[in-house]
């Protein structure tokens, strides 16, 4: 009995020996460092000011650095509502001066984690100009960034891609889409009155269907190194982080890591980068069944994304090349101004004094009057797309909270085998929703005229177009497919037999 087991062994060992060693032209190299805010400091994501009273997870800079040996590539995900615009300079130049990688070719988004440190949304310094009644509702009344936070967090992105760069080892990559549609919605609907409303409450009886798609598309990069162990995990998902699971935290995005970690036995880095998600969110405003609880949907989303994310590691073909290329093109987009009318109200309600209650008005009115200082003295923003590929994937990304029909259009266009939309990357310009959007059956939360979200109509057209542009102007390589099965020679002779029944 103990003869055929020892003849496949020595059969395992024989193919072993004459077997060669894998080899790969690419390397990879993975890191993660710590940006967890402290208790008490800004929670940002809103229109007012909130403060972090505890901790529920750590928050990272997550680094994933591709080198073909002859261009190097990286891709970091940060758990934070957005990265501001001189971060990214910043973080760029000191890139570039510690490792001689190229500015053009480091891109850098955000999580959208409303559970994260402050950001945003005003900046410092922003309004030192503006009339002391805007300035008070900028600074004393607004979210507003930590200078001291915003040092700390552009030092530890350059930590991080320096620890990357120098942890760099040859690899194969996998690559591939997964598909999970039971954790994100949209959350504009379509309402009786002609308008589309952004979460008009579950139960609603004046809806009629969801105003737009959702992406289920889960795209995954895996790194394996030469003796076969994980080295780094790369997930690109298209829902806002705002499971909000309490206190502090990386949101969802942290049992999305747990997941992956927990599934595989493994510690390696997983780098998340958002999809085009800005009307996209875990709220199903069409069910009729009870919410789950922060941690419970946290736990649910990351979970299931996670899942199969594990799901397409397992199954993807692996390649033992991957040519790196980069383009990145900054368009310059007008915002859209406030009428002298509404600014002229907007001083009216901002001037009295705030009552309790709803702050609906008060708050709008704020912030078209820091909209009417913006335009003022910056009535042009910058907003960077770029383009990275790495092998058969090419990331196209985009400063905005963008709606996901653009990033679907991004898909679409491409005519690169995994086309992964990053929003949020490279600054931060607010939401920018679809044309549609602002036509006669459109309207919404996305759609209101803010400091924060201001751009002109055709901006997310404008950078979904670019993004094509740039993506097309890259070669693209061929999808990788698994070995092929040696040619037929024999049947199993154990099992080649007619039925025996006697």
């Amino acid at each position: 009995m103990r003869l055929p087991v020892l003849l496949v062994g020595l059969l395992t060992a024989t193919l072993h020996a004459i077997s060669p060693a894998p080899t790969s032209s690419i390397k990879a190299g993975f890191a993660e460092r710590d940006i967890t805010p402290d208790i008490g400091m800004e929670q940002p994501g809103g229109y007012g000011k909130s403060f972090h009273r505890a901790f529920h997870d750590p928050c990272k800079v997550r680094v994933a650095l591709f080198d073909d040996g002859k261009k190097t590539a990286v891709v970091i995900g940060l758990d934070s509502l957005v990265v501001p615009r001189q971060v990214v300079l910043d973080a760029r130049a000191q890139i570039e001066k510690a490792t001689g990688i190229s500015g053009d070719a480091v891109l850098i988004g955000a999580s959208h984690s409303h559970s994260s440190g402050p950001v945003g949304m005003v900046m410092p310094g922003e309004y030192d100009g503006a009339s002391d009644l805007v300035k008070k509702l900028a600074y004393e009344e607004s979210s507003s960034a930590d200078p001291g936070y915003l040092l700390r967090l552009t030092h530890e992105i350059v930590a991080g891609v320096v620890a990357a760069n120098q942890s760099k080892v040859p690899v194969q990559l996998g690559c591939g889409f997964g598909h999970e549609d039971k954790v994100s919605f949209n959350r504009r609907l379509r309402m009786k009155n002609g308008q589309s409303w952004s979460h008009p409450g579950a139960g609603n009886p004046e809806i009629l269907e969801y105003a737009g798609p959702i992406d289920p598309q889960v795209g995954v990069i895996g790194a394996w190194d030469l003796q076969g162990q994980l080295v780094g995990v790369v997930v690109n998902f298209a829902c806002h982080a705002t499971t909000n699971p309490g206190g502090i935290s990386a949101n969802w995005i942290q049992y999305l890591e747990k997941t992956i970690r927990g599934g595989l036995g493994t510690q390696a880095p997983v780098v998340f980068m958002q999809g085009a998600c800005g009307d996209i969110t875990q709220v199903d405003n069409l069910s009729p069944n009870q919410r789950p609880k922060p941690e419970e949907w946290s736990q649910l989303v990351g979970g299931r994304v996670g899942a199969e994310a594990i799901r397409v590691l397992l199954s993807m073909p692996k390649i033992s090349a991957a040519p790196i290329e980069t383009r990145q093109e900054v368009l310059k987009i007008k915002r859209r101004p406030p009428s002298a009318q509404r600014v002229a109200k907007s001083l009216e309600i901002a001037s009295k004094p705030r009552v309790a209650g709803d702050s609906t008005d008060f708050l709008f009115a704020k912030e078209i009057l820091m909209l009417d200082h913006l335009n003022k003295t910056t009535p042009v923003v910058d907003c960077e797309v770029q383009c990275i590929k790495v092998g058969p994937v090419c990331f196209v990304s985009d400063p905005a909270e963008y709606f996901v029909q653009y990033g679907l259009d991004i898909k679409k266009g491409s005519h690169h085998a995994f086309t992964f939309p990053c929003e949020l990357s490279n600054g931060i310009v607010g939401y920018v929703p679809t044309e549609e959007a602002f036509g006669p059956h459109g309207g919404g939360y996305e759609t209101r005229l803010t400091a924060y979200s201001n751009l002109e109509i055709t901006a997310g057209t404008q950078m979904a177009k670019k993004g094509v542009e740039l993506a097309n102007q890259m070669s693209a390589e061929p999808k990788p497919e698994a070995p092929k099965a040696p040619p037929f020679s024999q049947p199993w002779t154990y099992g080649n037999v007619p039925p025996e029944l006697e």
